[in-house]
């Protein structure tokens, strides 16, 4: 899996600091993690839609005040949307109709956010929720390791989140370093059995504070061996940070990618990666342990 295109499709005016997207119905559902808005964004008449998800919504909050909508994801006839973890004020998770876009609930889900932190042994300062999955079973959810520990960390999660206790399995990965600094996870999306991720590696050891970015990587997990099958790096500037599946077929598949420039500009350039599924995979062992609560 060698051979990969990456180019800007278009850009969206009136969204800024993206930080996850889903494609569905060639529209797009992007959050950003200084908004209390989710985004519809309509690929063919370009007309962009705001929902509010908290009272007295806005955006280009103050970082210490700031939700961190961090990770989305989609099943059935919901959305759900994640606080990083990062701050006791980002500890919200979000369910919303797909229909009307109107929100069916809104938890605080601290007390899931700690038991996680316990399972893989992740102190508060480096939890940093990146990243959601929902197939209607299991729930994944990718930590980024960008704190001082660089724990990379994949929960597994089976059955309703917000039921306790419930059996949760987190796996942690060492992932490439791009011009000497650890990369980490920023965002992931299942197709079949397998989990691509994006990971970018960012000049800081703060989940907090933002560093030079030096790269993304692509890269992907097998759900039967938990284990990582490749990585590759696709930029050595760009800060992507929400991955979503555009087309897939035999011989190729694409997705569509957002990228957080850390800045107060409301724009966001949407960008296609395509992997050519016909090149042989880059093979990489950068699984280091799981345990299981």
């Amino acid at each position: 899996m060698e051979k990969f295109t990456l180019e800007i499709l278009f850009q969206i005016s009136g969204i800024g600091a993206a930080s996850g997207l889903i494609y569905k119905d060639n529209s797009l559902l992007i959050i950003g993690d200084n908004s209390s808005y989710l985004y519809e964004y309509n690929m063919t008449s370009q007309n962009l839609k705001r929902y509010p998800l908290l009272e007295n919504p806005s955006e280009n909050i103050l970082k210490k005040e700031k939700p961190d909508f961090e990770a989305i994801a989609t099943f059935g006839e919901s959305i759900y949307v994640f606080g990083s973890g990062s701050t006791e004020k980002r500890n919200k998770m979000i369910q919303i109709n797909v229909a009307d876009k109107k929100i069916v609930a809104t938890n605080d889900i601290a007390r899931l956010y700690a038991v996680l932190q316990n399972s893989a042994g992740i102190k508060p300062e480096d939890f940093n929720i990146e990243g959601a999955i929902y197939n209607g079973k299991n729930w994944y959810l990718i930590n980024r390791g960008n704190g001082s520990s660089n724990k990379n960390v994949l929960f597994a999660l089976k059955g309703e989140i917000l039921t306790t206790p419930l059996p949760i399995l987190s796996y942690a990965y060492q992932l490439p370093t791009i011009k000497g600094v650890q990369s980490s996870f920023t965002d992931g999306v299942l197709v079949e059995n397998t989990i691509y991720f994006l990971a970018t590696a960012e000049d800081t050891k703060s989940t907090y504070d933002d560093g030079i970015v030096l790269g993304s990587l692509i890269g992907c997990i097998d759900l039967k061996t938990m284990k990582i099958i490749f990585t590759k790096k696709i930029s050595d500037s760009h800060k992507f940070e929400g991955l979503t599946l555009y087309t897939h077929s035999k011989e190729k598949i694409e997705f569509l990618l957002c990228e957080d420039k850390d800045t107060d500009a409301l724009e966001t350039d949407i960008y296609k990666l395509s992997l050519d599924l016909g090149c042989t995979a880059i093979s990489y062992d950068g699984f280091k342990n799981f345990s299981i609560l």
